[in-house]
């Protein structure tokens, strides 16, 4: 996404003495100006002391914009409220429960006075194959991850609407656009958001509201910890043992467990950029329907759509619905079987016993 300026690839001085380029959203999408002045934002940010949650909060309060942060650990340090603290709100939620999202939205009102846009970062994911996870299991994904975005998109859509503006950057992921053996059910609750998010949009254009999808492929922390609060690496996964049909280590199912192992601190994408990208994008004009942030994201993702599209190709002749024109023709054919038919007919009497 970073690109130079023709003035800094000609440049004969050295890649040292060159300054990096801003990280910027194309200029389609309308970005805030780096230099210009900027509206001030009122935010929510549910998974606000996550993972990729705690890197916008900072990147908001940063650029002035004011935000509650909403997670269910209560952080209040001097590294979480970067700015002025009359900027910051921090509270407790459960997504899974539409009171408790209810409660966040009244707070910001009564706190701020308005709501601009909400952030849901808040997810969770067991990693297993898909006939271990137990029922249990399976409902608190979907209770997080989608009826948690519907509870946020229900509590807030009133509002929004009689405001007549408004903008959700909902955190999707590459799992809502790929099956990866391993996250089966962690898929489907994303596949659930994404479908929930296209269909709300058609429902809400009139109203002003808008969204994106937020589509990061592997996020390195490179926020610092917290001293009272440190994260673990993948702390919104849990990873369960496999059963014997699952447990080689070869098996396909443990494919999400071995990329966890391996990947690390490996991940590419750094969860600071991500996180002033997601900035910009909610001061920007025309939003995207999906972000994808990072080269895993964007090259997996490409790939499943090539495969969609080479199947298409290579089925559709199965079933190629007839348009009218074909209609007519069809008409026209059955009208010339038909005189055919009667023609043989009319042949067929005439050569007749009768007749020789």
């Amino acid at each position: 996404m970073e690109r130079l300026s023709s003035h800094q690839e000609q440049s004969p001085r050295s890649a040292d003495t060159i300054p990096k380029p801003k990280l910027q959203l194309p200029s389609s999408c309308d970005p805030p100006s780096p230099t210009g002045p900027k509206k001030q934002l009122v935010w929510i940010i549910f998974g606000g002391t996550g993972h990729m949650g705690r890197s916008l909060v900072k990147s908001a309060l940063t650029h002035g914009d004011r935000v509650t942060s909403v997670g269910k650990v209560f952080e209040s340090g001097p590294e979480h409220t970067v700015g002025r603290q009359e900027n910051f709100l921090g509270t407790l939620c459960d997504v899974r429960a539409r009171d408790s999202v209810d409660q966040v939205v009244r707070r910001t009102l009564d706190h701020f006075g308005r709501i601009d846009v909400i952030a849901n970062c808040s997810g969770y994911g067991v990693i297993g194959a898909c006939e271990d996870q137990d029922e249990y299991e399976v409902r608190n994904q979907f209770e997080t991850n989608f009826m948690g975005t519907l509870h946020i998109i229900q509590s807030s859509l009133p509002y929004f609407r009689q405001q007549n503006a408004g903008r959700y950057l909902i955190f999707s992921s590459t799992s809502g656009a790929l099956g990866v053996p391993g996250l089966g059910p962690y898929c489907a609750t994303k596949y659930a958001v994404e479908g929930l998010i296209e269909a709300m949009l058609y429902e809400t254009d009139s109203f002003n509201v808008k969204a994106t999808l937020v589509e990061p492929g592997f996020v390195r922390r490179d926020e610092p910890d917290s001293i009272t609060n440190p994260l673990p690496t993948w702390g919104h996964f849990l990873i369960t043992p496999a059963s014997d049909a699952y447990g080689q280590a070869s098996s396909p199912a443990l494919h999400a467990k071995r990329m966890v192992q391996w990947l690390g601190d490996r991940q590419p994408t750094s969860a600071v950029k991500s996180a002033e990208l997601v900035w910009q994008l909610a001061h920007c004009s025309y939003p995207p329907l999906r972000l994808l942030l990072g080269s895993y994201a964007i090259e997996s993702i490409r790939d499943r759509l090539r495969s969609v599209t080479e199947e298409l190709e290579d089925w559709k002749h199965l079933n190629f619905p007839a348009g009218p024109e074909a209609g007519e023709a069809g008409e026209a054919v059955k009208d010339d079987k038909d005189m055919a038919k009667q023609d043989r007919d009319d042949e067929s009497q005439d050569s007749g016993p009768e007749n020789s």
